[in-house]
């Protein structure tokens, strides 16, 4: 393989790995799980005919989106602890 096809492969993973990094951390995602865990709560707790089912499905929701908030702040403790080689 030659050097610019090496090169040329380097830079399309790179690109790849932007790609995925930007859509982990994008909003768009998070809104997209927080809607679709709602909605499959909602249509379970429904289903099983619990009362107030609407405020009963808020309870996932609000723990994915503390966790989304809070990881930031655990990844840098994290990073800080983490023996370096």
């Amino acid at each position: 393989m030659s050097l610019e096809a090496r090169l040329a492969a380097l830079e399309a993973r790179n690109t790849k790995v932007d790609t995925n990094k930007a859509w982990e951390t994008s909003l768009t995602r998070r809104l997209s799980i927080v809607v679709i865990t709602y909605a499959t709560a909602s249509s379970l707790l429904y289903v099983l005919l619990v009362p107030d089912w609407y405020f009963g499905a808020l309870m996932p929701v609000a723990g994915y989106t503390l966790s989304t908030l809070s990881l930031p702040y655990i990844r840098q403790i994290w990073e800080i602890s983490y023996p370096k080689k």
